[in-house]
């Protein structure tokens, strides 16, 4: 009986921690949203550019330039390749 009380209580916690990741996560693309469109609006870049993804980027070296962007940034494979593909766009 107790052992079936810890167990759903356990199972209420993970529901509970589950569902608050996911609102903040929901939270995180807002803002990531609102700080894009003021940097739209302000003429900012994305993100700043590093002098090492840039000369890793003219080396050809795209694999590392990702793995340093993904480092760097936070961003994930998709993010950082795409990071890397617009620099080789810019600078060429």
């Amino acid at each position: 009986m107790e052992s079936n009380f810890i167990e759903i209580l356990i199972l209420v916690l993970i529901l509970y921690l589950f569902a608050t990741v996911i609102k903040l996560s929901g939270q995180i693309k807002g803002m990531k949203h609102t700080l894009t469109q003021l940097s739209k609006g302000m003429n900012i870049p994305e993100s700043p550019i590093d002098p090492e993804i840039k000369r890793l980027i003219e080396e050809g070296n795209d694999v590392k330039a990702i793995k340093r962007a993904r480092e760097l940034f936070g961003y994930t494979l998709l993010e950082g390749k795409k990071y890397v593909d617009d620099m080789k766009i810019e600078y060429k």
